[in-house]
């Protein structure tokens, strides 16, 4: 693999990361204040 690669690599994949964190966390906060809203248990 070249060093290329490898840094691409390195560089690319904390931002794939945080963004499907991103993801799941706006889902689940955006469902916690729907479920606040209406007076109903999360789970």
């Amino acid at each position: 693999m070249s060093a290329f690669w490898l840094t691409a690599y390195v560089l690319v994949w904390p931002v794939i990361v945080a963004a499907v964190l991103y993801f799941i966390a706006s889902a689940f906060f955006r469902e916690w204040r729907e479920a606040r809203r209406k007076g109903v248990p999360l789970i």
